[in-house]
């Protein structure tokens, strides 16, 4: 590989970016094809394949985002996970590393909410400045960089069933279920330089042998192939800085060495999760931005979302072996079509994902035990398992705020992370397991376990994009409304969930951001 470009603090022409996965690390990548100089800043270490482990625990522990949270607000996470709001990644390639790669697109009335719905008591529900027809080029362009299998995109034909799809699938069929799909962003045969999938099961461990898209093996190295790109790992930023006028100049981040840096930039990308990016706009408060920098409108960390979930394994009289192959076996998607009858608005995927023994048992019931439990995890073997992912309505009170004297350990107060479902989200999960237990004993299955929902890499919102200043943070093109150099590149800038996992709609807006920031640059207008 090339020596990677190495930029000086002074030098205010680079364009910094912040956090390095599915935005961070595609919006690297475009910018730098495009002959823009960037520097990728990430909070966590750089890891390589070598470092993952196909152990569930050891690689939690060593991949996680696991600094200190506060859950707060009616979920139950607030009792169940009161510290791990989010189960996310912190190391260069973000949450990519670890995510299981459905790679989803969003409907048409997904941008078109609040026309579509009407006004939703107690949400804020809002539509997007953009359009389908608008991203779809975008979905093409992210099918093909990401190599998803099945995508006319891509060309690449879809992954091979393994038993837990094949249990899936007699199920849903039985049911009268159409749709059951493979959407998956890892590779069935070699493509674009990775080998085809050999069926570890591991992919949420981070796939060892890189099958799986994630920026960690593709987006990042090939930005700092181009001689444009320096990743700086172990490097958390504390703040955005900016100059009189209000104009983002700088990014005051602490690096591996606990030394503080200010980087300076031409423009800023913000792409920290959806935790993480309104926390930082938050501290970098100042007596230009007293509520937070672009936050005129009092919406960044507001309207929360991280979909509507809900989780159940059923247990089968003959083996399964859901752990064989890889880690999402098939997707029902006929309950995600617009369908007001059910009484609720939205609609949800039906993701059968794999969970190995120490996971299952963990989430099952958390600390739980006896003979009701036991016996369960005793049929590990002959279990299939299914993650409910549902439209998550958009709420002003789901919230990232900072707490009032805790601070974590670079000095910066520790996010709270509030949350309380709408009543239409709650329908949602309840009737997808209601489906689910439908779906498996259309095939026989002698118990159904409902499990409380686990914490999700999918959080969205948090700066969302919209027409009008006063409704959110960023315009179409992710650029905040009160800072023309300041832009937000991750799934905080979603205005809406929709039902779909959001990876492949994150590296669709990246490539169309990255496309419009160079072009600005070279019209001077940046």
């Amino acid at each position: 590989m090339a020596q990677q470009a190495k930029f000086a603090l002074h030098d205010d022409s680079v364009v910094v970016i912040v956090g390095s996965g599915a935005g961070g690390g595609t919006l690297a990548n475009e910018l730098a094809q495009r002959g823009v100089k960037c520097v990728l800043l990430e909070a966590g270490k750089h890891y390589t394949q070598d470092d993952f482990e196909n152990d569930e625990w050891a690689m939690f522990n060593k991949i996680s985002w696991l600094d200190k949270r506060i859950s707060a607000g009616g979920w139950h996470h607030t009792q169940t996970y009161p510290n791990l709001p989010a189960w996310i990644v912190k190391g260069v390639g973000g949450s990519t590393v670890h995510w299981s790669g459905v790679a989803l697109r969003f409907q048409a009335h997904d941008f078109r909410t609040r026309t579509t719905y009407g006004e939703i008591s107690g949400a804020n529900v809002l539509d997007w400045p953009i359009t389908l027809k608008e991203l779809e080029p975008y979905y093409d362009l992210a099918e093909k960089k990401m190599g998803v299998a099945g995508s006319k995109a891509s060309g690449l034909p879809p992954m091979p069933p393994n038993n837990h799809y094949k249990v899936i699938e007699a199920g849903a069929r039985k049911m009268g279920y159409q749709q059951i799909i493979r959407p998956t962003a890892s590779n069935p045969v070699p493509y674009d330089g990775r080998p085809g999938c050999m069926q570890i099961g591991f992919c949420m461990q981070g796939c060892k042998i890189g099958a799986k898209w994630s920026t960690l093996y593709t987006e990042v190295p090939r930005a700092q192939e181009t001689g444009r790109v320096e990743l700086r790992s172990q490097c958390m930023v504390l703040q955005i800085q900016h100059d009189k006028s209000g104009k983002a100049n700088g990014v005051l981040y602490v690096d591996g060495q606990g030394r503080r840096q200010l980087q300076k930039a031409r423009v800023v990308c913000v792409a920290g999760n959806s935790i993480e990016s309104p926390r930082l706009l938050l501290n970098s408060a100042s007596s230009l931005f007293p509520n937070g920098l672009a936050n005129s409108s009092g919406q960044v960390g507001r309207n929360y979302m991280n979909h509507a979930t809900a989780a159940a394994v059923s247990i089968h009289r003959k083996p399964v072996y859901m752990y064989r192959g890889f880690d999402i076996a098939a997707v029902i998607a006929d309950e995600v079509a617009l369908n007001t009858n059910r009484g609720f608005v939205g609609g949800y995927y039906l993701e059968g994902l794999a969970l190995h023994l120490p996971y299952t048992a963990a989430f099952m019931r958390p600390g739980g035990w006896g003979r009701d439990f036991t016996s369960a995890i005793d049929q590990y073997d002959h279990m299939s398992c299914v993650w409910v992912c549902g439209e998550d309505l958009a709420r002003e009170q789901n919230s990232i705020t900072l707490h009032g004297t805790e601070k974590d350990q670079y000095g910066l107060p520790v996010p709270i992370v509030t949350k309380t479902y709408h009543e239409n989200d709650e329908k949602i999960a309840a009737h997808g397991l209601v489906q689910w237990r439908k779906v498996s004993e259309a095939v026989g299955a002698t118990r159904v376990i409902d499990m409380p929902a686990y914490p999700a890499s999918h959080n969205l919102g948090t700066n969302r994009m919209s027409a009008n200043a006063r409704d959110g943070v960023v315009n179409r093109w992710g650029q905040a409304h009160d800072v023309k150099n300041l832009f937000i590149s991750d799934g905080s800038q979603f205005t809406s969930s929709s039902a779909a996992n959001p990876t492949l709609t994150i590296v669709a807006l990246a490539i169309r951001q990255a496309e419009y920031i160079a072009g600005a640059m070279q019209r001077r207008e940046l």
